[in-house]
């Protein structure tokens, strides 16, 4: 049984018990698989359910707004993740004004015990909760033993000698590096969103797009890339994609726009994983839209020979 829950109060989700897992999750990288991985297992040792604890927005995006870092994962995606790993509930908490305020006493009382019933609870390393970042691991341990849980942190995962972390991998992707952001996430980076319709203004161009939207969500990824599109169909389609905010045709709104090659067909509120493998340039603005098309078909062109080379297993999360 697989459970998403937003709300702090609400009803005993674990009657007999839980392992808790903690952490934001974004990405679902190597380090928080081996996290979730690690509750899971307890949990089934135990005969107790298994929780995967996070927040949506993320902390840092609640207080930093416009100036959070990029998100590695959507939260449709960061569930699907999470449930894909075998987790029997996923909590993804409202993280508002309240939640910030509440205390590593409350978080615990209110969440691990009275909602979760938890036993064990796991966190990855440099673990902080509650009011101004107040609690960390040696607090939650203190709390659990007057209320009958443990608490654990996991070692920190390391890829030929370096830690992977969520902000090494922004990095990464942000430099275009898709190999070795990949190495870290044991998978290629993708994006997962359901088609929505747009302007029509690529097929008035001779390359119709399936367009995601990114929730308002700031991503690590911006240019153009040659990618696979999954979810149409039994095998990935090999694709263009051109993920920004479009300035040639006055866009504000960042999207993520994929043509498909050799694909007619109607994609409309289908849902979709774009599957990024080769970074090929910056977006940039072109004087004319004739100009913008010239420079279309090269990246078409580029993206083809790419992916006809590509033997890569496509291991994405949607």
């Amino acid at each position: 049984m697989n459970r998403l829950f937003r709300d702090v109060g609400g009803d005993l989700l674990a009657s007999q018990g839980s392992v808790v897992c903690i952490g934001a999750f974004d990405g679902l990288h190597r380090g928080h698989q081996a996290l979730v991985g690690h509750a899971l297992a307890r949990a089934r040792a135990l005969g107790l359910a298994s929780v995967a604890l996070s927040f949506e927005p993320l902390p840092r995006e609640f207080f930093a707004h416009a100036a959070a870092p990029p998100r590695l994962l959507l939260p449709r995606a960061k569930f699907e993740g999470l449930r894909a790993l075998g987790i029997d509930h996923v909590g993804l908490l409202r993280f508002n004004g309240a939640m910030a305020a509440m205390s590593p006493e409350e978080f615990v009382d209110r969440i691990l015990v009275a909602r979760l019933a938890a036993r064990e609870v796991w966190v990855g390393p440099e673990f902080r909760f509650g009011h101004r970042r107040a609690g960390d691991l040696a607090v939650l341990q203190a709390l659990g033993a007057n209320r009958g849980f443990t608490a654990h942190e996991i070692a920190p995962v390391a890829v030929d000698g370096q830690r992977v972390s969520s902000s090494v991998l922004r990095q990464q992707l942000v430099l275009g590096d898709l190999d070795g952001a990949a190495i870290g996430l044991g998978r290629r980076y993708a994006i997962a969103g359901k088609v929505v319709r747009g302007r029509q203004l690529g097929r008035k161009l001779g390359y119709p797009t399936a367009n995601l939207r990114l929730m308002g969500k700031h991503t690590a990824l911006a240019g153009i890339y040659a990618s696979w599109v999954h979810g149409v169909g039994p095998a990935p389609r090999a694709s263009v994609s051109s993920l920004g905010t479009r300035p040639t045709v006055f866009g504000q709104e960042p999207l993520l726009e994929a043509h498909l090659f050799d694909f007619d067909g109607d994609l409309y509120g289908q849902r979709i994983t774009v599957e990024f493998v080769r970074k090929l340039r910056d977006e940039e603005k072109f004087d004319d839209l004739p100009a913008l098309v010239r420079q279309m078909n090269i990246d078409a062109d580029q993206a083809r020979r790419i992916l006809a080379r590509d033997t890569t297993d496509h291991g994405v999360t949607a």
